[in-house]
This record gives C-alpha cells, sequence and structure tokens, in this order.
C-alpha cells in the first residue's frame, strides 16, 4: 500500500494518435522512500534523476488530494508519438488542466512546449479547451508566461 496507480487519460483526438493506456504507478508519499533508502539531502542532490522521480510523486500526491477536494480526478497522459503531460486533472463537468512536473527553472521551456501539444492535439471541439496549463517547479516564483504557460512553485500549490 505505498504505491498507487495513476491511471491514462482517454481525451477525444482528431487524429489516429494512439494513446499509451498503462498506468503509471507513484509512491503514495515518497518521503517513506526517502527514509526507506537512509537518503541524505546530499545524497538526493548528488543524484538530480532521482531526486527528480520523487519530486514529480510528490506533486501528484498533491494533485490528488487538491483534485479530490474539487471531486475531480488525475490522470497521465502519454502517446505513441513520446507526448506526455505528468498530471491531467478531470473535472466531473469534462473541464481539465493539464501539468508537467519539473523539478528545476532550466526545463520550463520545453515542458510548456510539451503542454501546448498536448493542448493542441486534443479535440477541443469534442474534450473542451484546457482550463490551464501549468508547469510545477521545485522553487522560484510563480508566474504565466506570455505563451499562457503557466509556472507555479509547489509551494504555491493550494486547492
Amino acid at each position: 500500500m505505498i504505491t498507487e496507480d495513476l491511471s491514462a487519460w482517454s481525451p477525444a483526438l482528431p487524429s489516429r494518435t494512439r494513446l499509451r493506456a498503462a498506468p503509471v504507478r507513484h509512491f503514495v508519499d515518497p518521503s517513506l522512500v526517502v527514509a526507506a533508502m537512509r537518503a541524505s539531502p546530499e545524497r538526493l542532490l548528488a543524484d538530480p534523476k532521482w531526486f527528480g522521480f520523487l519530486f514529480e510523486n510528490l506533486v501528484v500526491r498533491d494533485l490528488r488530494v487538491y483534485a479530490q477536494a474539487l471531486e475531480a480526478e488525475v490522470y497521465h497522459y502519454r502517446d505513441e508519438s513520446g507526448l506526455e503531460a505528468d498530471a491531467i486533472i478531470w473535472m466531473a463537468d469534462g473541464r481539465w488542466a493539464a501539468f508537467e512536473v519539473k523539478l528545476g527553472q532550466g526545463e520550463v521551456d520545453s515542458a510548456a512546449e510539451h503542454l501546448k501539444k498536448l493542448r493542441d492535439r486534443v479535440d477541443s471541439g469534442t474534450t473542451g479547451a484546457p482550463l490551464a496549463l501549468a508547469v510545477i517547479t521545485g522553487a522560484g516564483y510563480g508566474y504565466v508566461r506570455r505563451d499562457g504557460v503557466a509556472v507555479i512553485p509547489i509551494g504555491a500549490l493550494a486547492p
């Protein structure tokens, strides 16, 4: 009971792009992993890939808690072309928002491009336009980029 599956989102797509339907497994609380591995701050910082994986788990956990308060569900998106979004919040009325999770500020531009490609790939006539496209980061300031993608530090997340 330390992991939970994040199901795949299946929006309406105008093309015949095949979606990957396999769930993604996340830790329900990544601090349990850190404690079990006896990972020090120095060890986490020495392995940015592992630290980023744990950070993504933390953000997905928080998004699930906040989505539950809105009676919404959290999914992930992956298609055959490699396009992905780490989290999709899908509300009962069909509204949705897409999120990429990046520990560092240096990855914000590429994450924003992925989110815009996803927005353009989804059939907005059927699914509707996203309420938000956002990159959640480990630190820094929150702002909305000129292209409309929000950059949100994890400390600013709230329901």
